[in-house]
């Protein structure tokens, strides 16, 4: 964690601890302490990679959803033009949602299958 943010590490310690110099205690209580901070910590944030946290991204995504019901009811919506700009994709910079890889066949997976462990397909 140190080595990732230690401003963030130090921050979530004041914070949560009211612990202004982390250094200051033993090495197996810091790292006790800093294992006990919460997911919305900045430090856990900043190892998830995730922008915010899961609470902040699920009322984005409810506000969203929102914004679509109340926005297919108006004359915009029925023309399908001027949809509402999504928070959550504002949020985490569109970065939210993956492609997931598609096989056209089962050989096509037992191949790919057999590159990712290194070895023949029947394995």
């Amino acid at each position: 964690m140190i080595a990732v943010d230690e401003t963030a590490l130090r921050c979530d310690f004041l914070e949560t601890y009211h612990i202004p110099d982390y250094r200051a205690l033993p090495a197996r209580q810091a790292a006790l302490f800093a294992c006990g901070l919460k997911e919305n910590a900045r430090i856990k944030l900043k190892l998830s990679g995730y922008p915010v946290s899961l609470d902040t991204m699920l009322l984005a995504v409810v506000a969203d959803y929102l914004a679509i019901l109340a926005w297919q009811n108006t004359e915009n919506g029925a023309k399908n033009r001027k949809r509402p700009r999504s928070i959550l994709d504002t949020l985490t910079g569109g970065k939210t949602t993956s492609e997931g890889e598609g096989f056209d066949s089962a050989e096509d997976f037992e191949a790919w299958r057999a590159s990712m462990l290194g070895g023949d397909a029947n394995a």
